[in-house]
């Protein structure tokens, strides 16, 4: 069956995307010319730094054979390195660069698995010891020793391998504990709708994690069992509702039902493939892409800018780290007004919802009274705040540290925690009780597309404005409007919120 004719009226035209096979290898002159990335670069960089330091170890083991017995006394036993030498292993160095970049060793492991990649990083460092090997002959190079040379392409070899696996181990963690999966729905349950679900739940590095099916009518959704969630008619809300990142269409549509669905996705950040029945050919201005081996076509896709992202983690735990270290002093001393003032633990504990609903423990100093929560029922007739939110300006469940610890944000450090440990960033939107996120309304679910923040763009604009509306739209603007520069401005405003001691 051929594609079907809306494909071409639904398909978003970008100039820069390509139809290259995301699991398919292309060409060498495709990958080594493919557009750089700041996440690629930083690889690169510490590929290289492995490779520099495999080579002085070659080196050092073919100058003097004991000195693994003497490793602690290594400054004695500096190998000769020669300007000749420097430059022959930089040239290695560059070959296995260019080489993985053309194999594509430098793009996020879904595009391949884990033994493919294996076998890509020996098939390059195999290749770039060939083109050293050349590079000597044809210079009549002498210096470099050959058994110098066969260290080198072992050690590369091991190094960058082990770099590799444990990288990839640490994803496939994440991916476990439902850390940057990527939530899918397939439209269709029929033949090839169970067909893509079991290929996708078969390939670990793709990251996808399925959510259920949707029939195209009330009919096949009864049929469908208990994995179907709803029809066609409802499936965008429904994916919305359940942080879905992409949705899969396994057969064929309506075209005017599509393209609505494309708009209805492309609204709330939804992307959109079509997997053809009966592949056989594709309109000429739709890309093939393919997830795992099946062939797709994506009809709506956001550009992420990885670079940015990594970024914002590298940023995320330097500054955790050091604001950790720094208030030291003072987290203990914190620690012990709390518990002389009052009874009770003195960290305070609390389930919130972050990014794509996902739960976790949050921490902070605990600046009220025990069974707080219990007594919070009691107080609802006092609440100042509109919508969901929840706050009383003499709240009589605050200690008098509690007091004091709110007025300077005091109470937010044991955030950085969370900050390390990946479940929140350093800006970005409050977490919400699920009480909270139990109340919103479908667009509010916006704000939970990125992790949550210790301060952000509302603590800092609007911190006592009451409206939930003015809450949910500052935090909209944010994920909608960020940038690594945004985060920095909201960074050196808290400063000066803190300081003046507006919290309450």
């Amino acid at each position: 069956m051929a594609s079907p004719d809306y494909i071409q009226q639904v398909v978003v035209p970008n100039s820069a995307r390509s139809g290259t096979a995301s699991g398919a290898s292309g060409s060498i002159l495709g990958g080594l010319f493919r557009r750089r990335s700041i996440v690629g670069i930083v690889w690169a960089s510490v590929d290289f730094l492995l490779i520099a330091i495999a080579v002085y170890i070659a080196i050092t083991i073919r100058a003097d054979a004991d000195v693994l017995a003497h490793w602690y006394s290594l400054p004695q036993h500096w190998a000769p390195i020669s300007l000749e030498m420097v430059l022959d292993f930089l040239w290695f160095a560059f070959c296995w660069i260019m080489l993985a970049r053309a194999y594509g060793l430098y793009l996020p492991v879904q595009h391949m698995g884990g033994l493919h990649e294996q076998r890509r990083v020996a098939q390059a460092t195999l290749t770039a010891g060939l083109l050293l090997c050349g590079m000597l002959y044809i210079t009549r190079g002498v210096i470099v020793s050959r058994i110098a040379v066969g260290l080198v392409v072992v050690l590369v070899g091991c190094l960058l391998s082990v770099r590799r696996a444990l990288w990839r181990r640490m994803v496939y963690s994440h991916y476990k504990e439902g850390v940057a999966t990527r939530n899918i729905i397939i439209v269709g349950s029929g033949r090839v709708g169970r067909a893509l679900r079991s290929h996708l739940e078969s390939l670990r590095h793709l990251g996808f994690r399925f959510k259920g099916y949707v029939a195209l009518d009330g009919r096949e959704a009864e049929a469908g069992g208990a994995n179907v969630l709803g029809t066609l008619d409802n499936c965008v809300p429904m994916a919305r509702s359940m942080f879905v990142d992409e949705i899969f269409l396994s057969v064929p549509c309506d075209r005017r039902r599509v393209m609505e669905l494309v708009e209805e996705a492309r609204a709330v950040g939804i992307d959109v493939r079509v997997v053809p029945d009966l592949y056989d050919g594709l309109a000429w201005n739709a890309p093939v892409e393919y997830i795992g081996h099946f062939p797709t076509i994506p009809l709506h896709r956001r550009d992420m800018p990885m670079g940015a992202f990594m970024g914002k983690r590298v940023l995320d735990i330097l500054l955790s780290t050091l604001a950790l270290a720094v208030t030291s002093p003072m987290l203990v001393a914190v620690a012990i007004c709390i518990k002389l003032d009052s009874k009770g633990d003195v960290l305070y504990r609390s389930q919130r919802i972050g990014r794509k609903g996902r739960t976790f423990c949050l921490y902070k100093f605990r600046t009220m009274v025990q069974k707080a929560d219990e007594i919070k029922a009691d107080l609802e007739h006092m609440n100042e705040r509109d919508g969901v939110l929840f706050k009383i300006a003499n709240d009589p469940r605050i200690t008098r540290v509690g007091r004091v610890l709110r007025k300077y944000s005091l109470d937010e450090l044991p955030q950085f925690y969370n900050v390390l440990l990946g479940d929140m960033s350093i800006v970005g939107p409050r977490p919400p009780l699920a009480s909270e996120v139990e109340q919103y309304d479908l667009t509010h679910l916006r704000r939970l597309d990125v992790l949550p923040g210790i301060t952000g763009l509302w603590q800092v604009e609007a911190r006592q404005d009451p409206s939930f509306d003015s809450y949910i739209s500052l935090d909209t603007a944010y994920v909608e409007n960020w940038t690594l520069w945004l985060d920095l401005k909201i960074l050196a405003r808290t400063v000066s919120v803190v300081l003046g001691g507006t919290g309450s």
